[in-house]
């Protein structure tokens, strides 16, 4: 009862004119960041978050919020209309929707994504309400040792789940940890890595800078070598008679949809996981457990609703660890906690009893965001596909504008402009050497937590480095950081003594089969 009457009073602030437009503003705008080839959640936040200033911080919040919720429902978009993912988590979608598009059914694919997206979206909300509470209540026992802790363990699952190259990832994270040491000394105050004395490098590199330069900047120098020919469109129309009929189709894949919403929704809360993995895991689930898995791939409905339920379900997965215990699910949800750092918010369990106001408010507009989107998303149909036709050239520029614009607004410096276009080609090389820039971002969030917590305990038990394995919670996380962290290991030595030692095949004779005429 106390959960409810808590969100009762969240719908009391999510519902007020101010952020009600925007929530219907921000899912609008990600509908089309996430429609468009090269951009994504996780660029969309990353341009928009500039802008969170002329807000108070619970707007802030539910604005980003609202456009990584509509970038995930816009992502099938372009699936389905250019067989190119928005986002990589739009990438199973179009095992199915391209084809069904090309078949003359993009306005039943479109519709399909749409609610599909919408069942996974609040199947995902439900449980996201039913588990913040008492997760952040168990968070509550967490002292500076749990906290570096749980943040190694957040670093060892991108190296041990996370699927990319390993020693990449470990180099990433590496790189992170040493970009969010410059600037002044956390204890005795002193300037570190300032790189000649520049005067820029004493407030540290700013989260923000990073972001829009690897992730704005790099993304769209990356997009524009690939694209090189521009894609047709396919045309969609959405009629009443259409509308009808998928909710119908949809009405029968209820068992496809839960299970891809419970699927989605517990893979996302995994650090190194997120909505691509889960969308991809669904999709196989969907095939394996289909009557005609032979049809997947050739415009099967359900190849689009598994994936779309469980990307939705992640990116609302990925919120719960970053609200409870200040570790991000993905990079999209790593920006949030940034821009909740910047905007004077600590994330995790004290932020439920310190703010609850602002807790509450985020997660009712999450119902809200869910409910815009699926509304404005088969509303817009039309416009999305004129919207698509727009020169790549043309819309490259608006982004790269507002990438500049959005680096300089906050702080004011010419040196974090340069410091844009570094990290902008930065991250294009990143990109091409196949480098991934997730633990990069994860490890300038992460690592002032992560030395703070460190040296407080160091501090506190008088140097005492043991005192990490003295206490159960921490020496748990701990344990569990070393198993992911050697995990890559043991599937390399396994793999490696399969090579040396390949299994002998019996030396019975073999008999043909001869063919009956």
């Amino acid at each position: 009862m106390d959960t409810l009457a808590l969100l009762a009073d969240g719908f009391a602030t999510s519902l007020l004119p101010l952020n009600l437009m925007i929530v219907i503003l921000g899912v609008t705008a990600g509908l089309f960041i996430g429609a468009m080839p090269g951009l994504g959640s996780v660029n969309g936040v990353a341009i928009v978050l500039p802008l969170t200033f002329i807000v108070p911080p619970s707007s802030a919040i539910i604005l980003l919020a609202a456009i990584y919720y509509g970038a995930m429902y816009g992502g099938a978009v372009s699936s389905v209309l250019l067989g190119i993912p928005g986002a990589s988590t739009a990438v199973a979608t179009t095992f199915d929707g391209r084809p069904m598009a090309q078949q003359g059914k993009a306005g039943l694919a479109l519709i399909a994504a749409a609610t599909a997206s919408f069942v996974g979206g609040t199947i995902s909300v439900v449980l996201f309400t039913m588990f913040a509470a008492p997760l952040a209540d168990v968070a509550l026992a967490f002292g500076p040792a749990e906290e570096f802790a749980l943040v190694l363990l957040a670093f060892t699952t991108f190296v041990g789940l996370g699927g990319d190259d390993v020693p990449k990832t470990i180099v990433m994270i590496c790189l992170g940890l040493v970009l969010s040491t410059v600037g002044l000394d956390l204890i005795s105050g002193q300037p570190r890595l300032i790189f000649g004395d520049l005067p820029g490098f004493y407030s540290g590199i700013s989260f923000l800078v990073l972001a829009i330069g690897a992730y704005g900047v790099g993304e769209i120098l990356y997009t524009i070598e690939k694209s090189r020919t521009s894609p047709t469109v396919t045309p969609a129309k959405i009629t009443f008679k259409e509308l009808g009929a998928g909710l119908r189709a949809m009405n029968r894949m209820w068992k496809t949809m839960s299970l891809g919403s419970f699927l989605g929704f517990f893979v996302g809360m995994l650090p190194a996981a997120g909505a691509t993995p889960a969308a991809l895991m669904a999709y196989g689930v969907a095939r394996q457990t289909s009557k005609q898995p032979e049809t997947f791939g050739t415009g099967n409905i359900e190849g689009v609703a598994a994936p779309e339920t469980a990307n939705n379900a992640a990116s609302t997965g990925s919120l719960l660890p970053m609200l409870t215990l200040g570790i991000p699910g993905s990079p999209t949800t790593a920006l949030l906690l940034g821009g909740m750092v910047m905007w004077g918010l600590v994330p995790g369990p004290m932020l439920f009893i310190e703010q609850p106001d602002f807790v509450w408010g985020l997660i009712s507009s999450l119902y809200t965001a869910n409910f815009a989107a699926v509304v404005i998303n088969i509303a817009l149909i039309p416009l999305f596909v004129w919207a698509l036709r727009m020169p790549f050239a043309v819309l490259c520029a608006i982004v790269m504008v507002l990438c500049i614009v959005g680096g300089f607004a906050p702080s004011q410096k010419l040196h974090d402009v340069w410091l844009i276009i570094a990290f902008g080609v930065g991250g294009y090389l990143l990109r091409k050497a196949d480098y991934p820039l997730a633990p990069l971002v994860l490890a300038l969030v992460l690592g002032p937590l992560m030395e703070k917590s460190f040296r407080q305990t160091l501090i506190a038990e008088q140097g005492n480095v043991l005192a990490f394995f003295e206490r159960p919670l921490s020496a748990t996380f701990l344990c569990l950081a070393i198993v992911f962290f050697i995990w890559p290991l043991v599937g390399l030595l396994f793999t490696r003594d399969h090579k040396d030692h390949p299994h002998v095949p019996s030396k019975r004779p073999k008999f043909a089969r001869t063919k009956k005429t």
